[in-house]
């Protein structure tokens, strides 16, 4: 039996969209042992992952942060692993790769760099979607690749029964308005207008409900939506998932939530500026859609609306 490292940092919407990826890797390697690094945000919740052995911490200090530099790459050259698969893919990650295996080629170590198509710019490799990227990464270091196209997040869920009875859930619309203060290009301004679309036409057969983040708490006062908490904080990652594979619908700016409702089957819309393509971050599946324009500044609160009951009838 050997060792095999995964290397993935984060964000949320990028654990989701990498999920098909740990998992076939874990497939094509069923004799061995899947070690993943990751950042303390998602530590514990890898731990869930039936496609993992066990996880390493990388607290991603700075690289010049030599004492730290020094017991992380320990860490791992004690393991002896065989084969590093890149997913996370940043200049980080090459560094890593300079100190444990400077010589090798994508049969020792798999990323986007070692396994870049002959004669192809890796600026225009990047232009393809992510999940071909991480399904081109792995074919090129000889896996078979089931599920990397197809990602599903649903490993993540727990039991949410308590919250689902504090807060009388059974059908519900779920709202995501939010953003990180630094993306508000990413932001739909018209939520509220959209809240009482919904109600006008459907009354009280759904409850619309948003579940703000640790720092969208006191934002939340400002949508006319039911926040759902769990004595007063944030839901965890995994109760989050839950609520959203158990909604009626989904509508969210292009955040972690939308790529969880995309990847868990949720039926539901996502809402694209100019920042970025629905087709390069691969959000859109069966039940989960994209509205992409140039500005969401001008996308109407109608026509998302039009959208939503059309998916729903």
């Amino acid at each position: 039996m050997s060792n095999i490292l995964i290397i993935k940092h984060g964000s949320l919407g990028d654990i989701a969209q990498a999920s098909g990826a740990i998992q076939d890797i874990s497939e094509n390697y069923k004799d061995d042992q899947i070690y993943l690094l990751t950042t303390k945000p998602f530590l514990e919740l890898f731990k869930k992952n039936p496609f993992i052995h066990d996880v390493i911490l990388d607290k991603r200090l700075p690289k010049y942060n030599l004492i730290y530099l020094y017991f992380l790459m320990r860490e791992l050259k004690k393991h002896k692993f065989i084969k590093v698969f890149d997913l996370q893919n940043s200049s980080r990650t090459k560094f890593y790769k300079n100190i444990l295996f400077p010589k090798a080629n994508h049969e020792i170590w798999s990323s986007s760099y070692t396994t870049l198509p002959i004669d192809t710019d890796k600026d225009k490799f990047d232009k393809k979607s992510v999940l071909e990227r991480f399904d081109h990464q792995l074919k090129k270091s000889n896996l078979n690749t089931k599920n990397t196209l197809k990602p599903n997040f649903s490993w993540v869920t727990t039991e949410i029964k308590k919250i689902k009875d504090k807060f009388s859930l059974e059908k519900y619309i779920l709202l995501f308005p939010f953003c990180s203060p630094h993306l508000t290009l990413k932001k739909w301004p018209y939520y509220n207008d959209l809240i009482k679309l919904i109600t006008d036409k459907f009354g009280d057969e759904y409850k619309i409900v948003i579940a703000p983040g640790p720092n969208e708490i006191n934002e939340s006062i400002n949508i006319n939506a039911l926040a759902l908490l769990d004595d007063g904080k944030a839901l965890d990652i995994s109760q989050l998932t839950s609520i959203i594979k158990e909604s009626s619908f989904v509508v969210a700016n292009d955040t972690g939530p939308a790529h969880i409702a995309a990847h868990v089957g949720a039926k539901g819309l996502t809402l694209f500026g100019k920042h970025t393509t629905a087709y390069k971050v691969n959000i859109e599946r069966e039940n989960f859609k994209a509205i992409q324009v140039e500005d969401l500044n001008n996308l109407s609160a109608e026509k998302v609306f039009e959208r939503l009951v059309k998916s729903l009838s």
